[in-house]
């Protein structure tokens, strides 16, 4: 925030060089950024201000923070004002119909003003802050706003239809000329609070002015406004909006109703002395009521005990009090201090909050240093070890590793969106770009294998694990995912790499013997034709060729095998029990069994048709390709069956291995109609 030196010392008895408030400041928490000089022999220096302390955005609150770590004066204007008037609720009407919104809304009116250029002390002193002077009226509102910190606003009161003012929420549609050379009209959305008057919307409420009711050089009668906004919903707007002021830059770290009165006052009392006029007797009201003032405790003890020095109570307690904390011993408990902080103090909530100004007061670098620290480590827990343990696996078998932005383009995102599902877009930039928080991570892998072919770099294998989202039944979902995605060398080969590749993983995190059930499914659109995998009966994921389409979203037309993973069941148990065993002492026979059936019977169903036979010697069934053509005939395909036979205790016979190869040969063309290939 920019600062000028005379500015602060108006506050400050005696005044403080630059250099001396520049110090103090840092010592109170806000470290000096830059440093100017300026006309009128002024210096323009700029503290940076933490998102908390918004009773610090203004001249008097810097000077505060001064005066209570130097032990020097403050003196802050007191205004005095005379009312010779009609009454004010006479005169014009305000109607608060969003109270939580909009806590408290006062109006005062003054009639008769002459708008003319402001004076030298008045335009100097805005010159020295970076602020372009404009005249008596709109200058002494910006005086108080960087006086004081409370944002206010003036408006012609003749062209306020009514007279009338009304919080409320913006209409459908509604439409607003905000003030500025180059403003255009802005359609605003049911979410955005305005001051509106009979007819329109003629402010943004704690963010802009309106252009149609702006003071200008015709401009008589005054209607003052001092109100207080929530910070959340001024931040909301100003970002949808792309509308920034020194108005939403208070509004949004937090204005206190139980300071707007007195702003008001200043601003009034300024424009009479600046602009001449009458002011009407009382001000026009609507809101919720002032809270009360809140009540802190501390231990001194405790504030001793975390900052490491002794610091006696009757240091805390003049420290607090030049703070305005109003501290007091609790009559009841002696080792307790009571504080009562000021309104404009919103970050003050609690007793460790009172501990931080103890220790700002004092002097951070009067804190003790611990020269070495101790630290235990905790080990990783099973669920880190396990994705560490997959990305390592992945990589050996030639995946690359990406990490993608969770914004991609709502096509894309719709494209892998489930059934039931919706995307989720970012509020604050929903109305201004397409984009939106993903649901799928492929996408973002599609996008990634695009970028590198159109790089001249194929066969490309990639995965990631992130985070993903979308809403169900109006309710925000956000779980892990991991994705994998790679250019096919064969089109031939399907999904079997990938089926490889998962079965592989599945076995890291479960032990060998864990089985991988791959049964096609073709619920989700985005894969053509598609398959869900499971273990143990439950659905680990989803693989399948990606739909053409999705593709060429991203200017991919070759096919293109993906896979969506959700594997934190599995990591749960990582790592698996394993148990040692000897290596086998006596040779294994392999016989290869090709297979034609119908191409709706899947694997699963011709291992089912092995394994019900009960095969002595039976070590391993495996699965080493499939094949569809011309030779094979419409409907059927080729399975090509490897199944190995061992015994622990003997040499097994060419003859005794046939017999149960027959068998399996048997079995296979009365269940599943398979005609044996010999």
């Amino acid at each position: 925030m920019y600062a000028s030196t005379k500015w602060i010392n108006d506050y400050l008895d005696p005044p403080a060089t630059a250099e001396e408030q520049a110090e103090l400041l840092t010592q109170a928490g806000f470290p000096l950024e830059d440093r100017q000089e300026v006309d009128d022999s002024d210096i323009r220096q700029d503290f940076e201000m933490s998102s908390n302390r918004g009773d610090c955005v203004c001249h008097v609150g810097l000077a505060r923070e001064i005066a209570a770590v130097s032990g020097r004066t403050l003196k802050v204007p007191r205004p005095s004002l005379r009312a010779t008037g009609p009454q004010a609720g006479k005169l014009v009407t305000v109607e608060n119909r969003q109270p939580k919104e909009c806590p408290l809304y006062t109006a005062r009116i003054i009639r008769g003003a002459r708008v003319r250029p402001s004076p030298e002390w008045l335009a100097s002193r805005l010159r020295a802050i970076n602020q372009i002077p404009r005249n008596n009226i709109v200058d002494a509102s910006n005086f108080v706003l960087f006086e004081l910190g409370q944002p206010t606003h003036v408006f012609d009161l003749a062209t306020l239809a009514g007279p009338q003012i009304i919080v409320r929420m913006a209409l459908p549609g509604e439409r607003f000329l905000p003030i500025g050379e180059s403003a255009e009209r802005i359609t605003l959305s049911q979410e955005d609070l305005v001051i509106a008057d009979s007819r329109r919307a003629v402010a943004l409420a704690g963010v802009k002015g309106g252009q149609e009711t702006c003071v200008t050089d015709a401009t008589t009668d005054l209607l003052i406004e001092a109100a207080t906004f929530d910070p959340v919903m001024v931040r909301r707007t100003s970002r949808r909006l792309t509308i920034e002021s020194d108005s939403s830059f208070r509004f949004e770290r937090g204005v206190s109703p139980g300071q707007v009165d007195a702003a008001a006052q200043r601003l009034a009392q300024l424009i009479l002395e600046l602009a001449g006029g009458e002011l009407a007797e009382g001000v026009v009201v609507d809101g919720a009521a002032i809270p009360p003032t809140r009540r802190i405790t501390m231990r001194p003890s405790r504030c001793r005990g975390i900052l490491g020095v002794e610091i006696p109570t009757q240091k805390m307690i003049q420290w607090l009090d030049r703070l305005e904390f109003q501290p007091r011993l609790d009559p009841q408990r002696k080792d307790v201090i009571e504080c009562r902080p000021p309104v404009y103090r919103l970050d003050v909530e609690r007793e460790i909050d009172l501990i931080e100004e103890v220790a700002r007061m004092m002097g951070h670098d009067g804190l003790a240093v611990d020269e070495v620290i101790k630290v235990r480590l905790a080990p990783p827990k099973a669920t880190e070890l396990a994705q560490r343990a997959v990305c390592n696996a992945l990589v050996g078998m030639g995946f690359v590793e990406t990490v993608t932005h969770s914004l991609i383009s709502r096509r894309a995102a719709e494209a892998c969106l489930e059934p039931g599902s919706e995307v989720m877009s970012i509020q604050e930039i929903g109305d201004r770009t397409d984009m939106v928080l993903r649901p799928s991570l492929l996408p973002s892998l599609l996008g990634v294998l695009a970028h590198n072919r159109a790089n001249g770099l194929r066969r490309l294998s990639v995965f990631e694990t992130a985070a993903i989202f979308c809403r169900r039944d109006q309710t925000h979902s956000e779980s892990r995912q991991l994705a994998l995605a790679a250019d096919l060398e064969n089109a031939q080969d399907g999904l079997r790499p990938f089926r490889g590749v998962i079965e592989r993983l599945v076995e890291l995190l479960r032990g060998r013997g864990a089985g991988v059930e791959v049964v096609a499914d073709d619920t989700f659109p985005w894969f053509a034709p598609g398959a869900v995998a499971r273990v143990d009966g439950q659905v680990i994921g989803r693989l399948g060729l990606i739909q053409p389409s999705l593709g060429q979203l991203f200017g991919l037309s070759d096919p293109i095998v993906g896979a969506e993973l959700a594997l934190a069941d599995l990591y749960e148990g990582f790592p698996p029990d394993t148990q040692v065993r000897a290596l086998p002492s006596f040779p294994a026979i392999e016989r290869d069994i090709s297979a034609i059936v119908d191409v709706g019977i899947e694997w699963a169903q011709v291992r089912g048709v092995i394994e019900a036979q009960d095969l002595e010697h039976l070590e391993a069934i495996e699965f080493i390709s499939s094949f569809r053509g011309k030779q094979i005939g419409p409907g059927r395909k080729s399975v090509l069956i490897r199944m190995r036979f061992r015994a622990v205790d003997h040499t097994l016979t060419n003859e005794s291995v046939d017999k149960q190869v027959a068998v399996v040969m048997e079995a296979l063309q009365d269940q599943l109609k398979a005609h044996i290939r010999r």
